[in-house]
């Protein structure tokens, strides 16, 4: 992504990179840059997969429902073919916000070409979108003045912003685009990365000697040295056993890798990363040792979770949507209900309440749980079983009660 200087004085400024690609030119000056932190780079980490794979599953398989306000009441109305399939027949809603998810919690920022279109107008006075085609974030650039977006440019083609679907979040004022915490995590990436990358060579060989070979009696030159190689790996390449005098000493190089420093920081990297793409620790397993976070139930730490964590994207994605994608007075909303899924007992015991207090029908509690309304044959069997059911007395005109 790249955009045009928003402080420059000529109409049309200089084109600079994104704050990611700045920041690892940055790096790559001051260490060599061995290892370039991209958005692709980034997700060789365990801990950037497993929060990106969370938040995206979370997300995705939240069902997506329209809602519109009737005398006061949200009442739930069908659906626009751009909340079922929005990518087309081969790609459907929940496909399309998992890759959409995993590119906003990445790199901040989304994009998706509006190939159709349909008959409702939207509030720009054009159709609303029928069908977007999200693009990989390699491909996007953007031009513009200040915080306005002038241009798209896909591929060298440039489209203007109202063929663009656009979504972004960590936004700032007066940035056309949403920050990337792969570009702001770089650091501790770029360590976490070179310290993975150093323990693949060890375990490979390839970052320093297995051994040493030392002749302790005598310096010996170059060319004696790669004859005592040659002989020893022609010794041992078969497992078979190297002849040698009181001269040559075998020593066996002790691995870096396995000293506690180094696995220490291996795992408090991963702490780190989740903090910067907003995952609990322990939820990606990677809590840091020593440390404990107790819950009453499955159902607080997913609340939790939700409230301090993904609820701020969700309502993001929900206000996005019901602006682009559906028209009037209609609101579209992500039902979270499914990440709040309690155990069998707690749920039964909370619909149990709910109609106790008369707030809930004893039909829609029994249809969440997909099952049908009772019978008069059912009513008549709980009858039989239970008795009937007391009913409040009643009081005479003269204030007695009745028999």
């Amino acid at each position: 992504m790249a955009w045009y200087k928003p402080w420059a004085k000529k109409e049309r400024a200089a084109q600079l990179a994104s704050p990611e690609d700045m920041i690892a030119v940055t790096r790559a000056q001051r260490s060599g840059g061995k290892i370039p932190i991209t958005n692709e780079t980034a997700m060789r980490h365990s801990a950037v997969w497993a929060c990106l794979r969370l938040r995206a599953d979370l997300v995705s398989t939240m069902p997506v429902d329209v809602y519109r306000k009737v005398d006061g009441i949200q009442v739930e109305v069908p659906k626009p073919p751009v909340l079922v399939t929005p990518g087309g027949a081969q790609v459907g809603i929940q496909e399309w916000i998992y890759s959409s998810q995993v590119d906003l919690d990445r790199a901040g920022n989304a994009f998706g070409l509006i190939t159709e279109r349909s008959g409702v107008i939207g509030p720009d006075g054009r159709g609303l979108p029928a069908r977007i085609d999200l693009l990989a974030l390699g491909d996007v650039t953007i031009r513009g003045r200040g915080s306005e977006i002038t241009k798209y440019i896909v591929g060298g083609t440039e489209y203007e912003p109202w063929e663009v679907w656009h979504e972004k979040q960590y936004t700032i004022a007066g940035m056309p685009l949403g920050l990337s915490p792969v570009a702001y995590a770089a650091w501790t990436l770029e360590e976490a990365l070179s310290a993975q990358q150093f323990a693949r060579d060890w375990f490979a060989g390839g970052a320093v000697p297995m051994a040493e070979l030392k002749n302790t009696a005598k310096t010996i030159n170059p060319d004696q040295a790669k004859v005592a190689k040659d002989m020893f790996n022609a010794s041992v390449a078969n497992g078979d056993l190297f002849v040698h005098g009181n001269d040559w000493e075998y020593k066996a190089i002790q691995a870096v890798a396995s000293q506690s420093s180094f696995l220490e920081a291996r795992e408090f990297a991963m702490t780190d990363i989740a903090r910067f793409f907003g995952c609990p620790a322990d939820m990606i397993d990677a809590a840091v040792s020593g440390s404990s976070i107790t819950y009453a139930s499955i159902t607080q730490r997913n609340l939790q979770f939700l409230i301090m964590n993904l609820g701020p994207a969700v309502a993001r994605r929900e206000g996005a949507f019901s602006r682009g994608l559906v028209s009037g007075p209609r609101v579209v909303k992500l039902n979270s209900d499914a990440l709040l899924r309690m155990d069998p007992e707690a749920r039964a015991r909370t619909i149990a309440a709910q109609i106790i207090s008369r707030t809930l029908t004893p039909d829609e509690g029994r249809a969440l749980d997909n099952r049908p309304p009772l019978t008069d044959a059912d009513y008549a069997q709980f009858a039989k079983l239970f008795g009937k059911a007391p009913t409040t007395p009643t009081t005479a005109a003269t204030g007695a009660p009745s028999p």
